[in-house]
């Protein structure tokens, strides 16, 4: 296959280019005459690496009904996602041992669209098995500081960690946290709340920089890799700076709906919205923005949590409601719409979303970039182009979204994973 388009994104930034590929890799990256014949010439649209989603829960074997794999998969090809690492928790068993993960295989056989990686979890008790997980090739772990939601993960404390960490510095793989320390969160009122600003109080941003000032802790101790996931606030960026100057291999991420949503936006009832971290007001929105920019924020996730309609809360009740948001098919185009907005160009949206998340799971010498002998995992998609996010039209399990009815930038119109198409607009 030759493709072909006045705007591809290489590390030479954006130019006009033919590409190569051959058996599902690509081989070379050439001028726009080089082309054969028969090339695919895709005119002015974007020519991206497919992005690397580092942070999807799919929920399948055990909780399927919330979410599947080839539901998930399908959704990630609409949305130009073209891998996936899937998260240890929400399925059922959780995968915390080995055997676990060769359940998530086993139900996923068959069943995807796109790339699919796997994480392990860490959870207490479980240290002894943390290298049979990596052995069967997990790419990174993953643990929660606060309770996670489901009863068969539970949430580690500092005493669990330094028990996990002297062998996760030893297998060398990332530790990915959610970091919010349980101290700092507040009860819910009797009887729950319908008022967003009550769920937004009850998790203050402080909950953050407790969990990672315990974590640059512990791995002053254990200099293992860790990946604080789905940054709510810039607050914490200051110790996040303080440990990398040190040279601890600290990095961060945070989420399109950080990057889209404020609260002050969010109506009370609007259950949609919730997820923990949960999104703050504006002046934190641009304070994230900012430290993306400027290169404190390593990569943007999704942060993928969906669940039946009913578990949002019919009676818009905060508190009782599943947090989650469902976004995998429509993180390119909201981080491209604040982007736009911003005059910030498509190169860097390979940065965030396709070069630093390979290199968060180790695939980053054979995703994240077109270059010879990368796969051709590839997302054209034309930045002008604008479109009403209708929740019907998108291909996860369940049709429920903060984004719907919102307008954003960014209309993928192929997917190619290794060189297939998986999606045509």
């Amino acid at each position: 296959m030759w493709l072909r388009s006045r705007r591809v994104v290489t590390a030479k930034g954006v130019h006009a280019a033919s590409v190569h590929v051959v058996d599902g890799r690509i081989v070379s990256v050439s001028t726009w005459d080089d082309a054969s014949a028969d090339v695919i010439d895709v005119g002015d649209d974007v020519v991206m690496p497919g992005l690397v989603d580092t942070h999807v829960h799919v929920n399948e074997p055990g909780r399927t009904e919330w979410e599947g794999f080839a539901t998930a998969t399908r959704a990630a090809a609409a949305g130009g996602v073209t891998t996936i690492l899937d998260m240890p928790l929400n399925a059922v068993p959780a995968t915390t041992t080995a055997a676990a993960l060769e359940a998530k295989r086993d139900a996923a056989r068959g069943n995807t669209a796109v790339h699919v990686e796997y994480i392990g979890g860490v959870v207490p008790g479980n240290a002894g098995e943390l290298e049979g997980l990596r052995d069967a090739g997990v790419r990174a772990f993953k643990c929660f500081l606060s309770p996670s939601g489901v009863d068969e993960f539970g949430h580690v404390t500092e005493a669990d960690l330094r028990e996990a960490f002297p062998v996760l510095q030893s297998l060398g793989l990332p530790l990915m946290v959610h970091a919010e320390d349980p101290a700092c969160l507040l009860e819910a009122p009797a009887g729950g709340s319908r008022r967003y600003l009550d769920w937004l109080a009850s998790r203050p941003a402080q909950a953050e920089r407790s969990a990672i000032t315990m974590l640059v802790r512990l791995m002053e101790r254990w200099p293992t890799p860790v990946h604080v996931v789905h940054l709510s606030s810039a607050g914490s960026l200051g110790i996040v700076a303080d440990a990398r100057a040190r040279g601890l291999p600290l990095t961060v991420e945070t989420c399109p709906h950080y990057l889209t949503f404020a609260a002050e936006e969010i109506p009370d009832g609007a259950t949609e919205y919730k997820c923990a971290p949960p999104i703050r007001r504006t002046t934190e929105r641009d304070a994230l923005w900012e430290a993306l920019l400027d290169g404190e924020i390593d990569l943007v996730a999704s942060d993928h949590s969906p669940c039946p309609p009913a578990m949002k809360g019919s009676d818009g009740d905060f508190f009782a409601a599943w947090g989650g948001i469902a976004s995998l098919q429509l993180g390119l185009s909201a981080v491209w719409t604040g982007a736009r907005a911003r005059g910030v160009g498509v190169e860097r949206l390979t940065e965030w979303m396709s070069a630093a998340p390979a290199r968060l799971a180790g695939l980053h010498d054979r995703k994240g970039r077109i270059a010879p002998g990368y796969d051709a995992d590839l997302v054209m998609w034309d930045p002008d182009a604008s479109f009403v996010v209708d929740a019907a039209r998108l291909h996860h399990r369940h049709p429920v979204t903060p984004y719907a009815g919102r307008e954003l930038f960014g209309v993928v119109r192929r997917t190619y994973v290794g060189g297939r198409i998986v999606y045509d607009g």
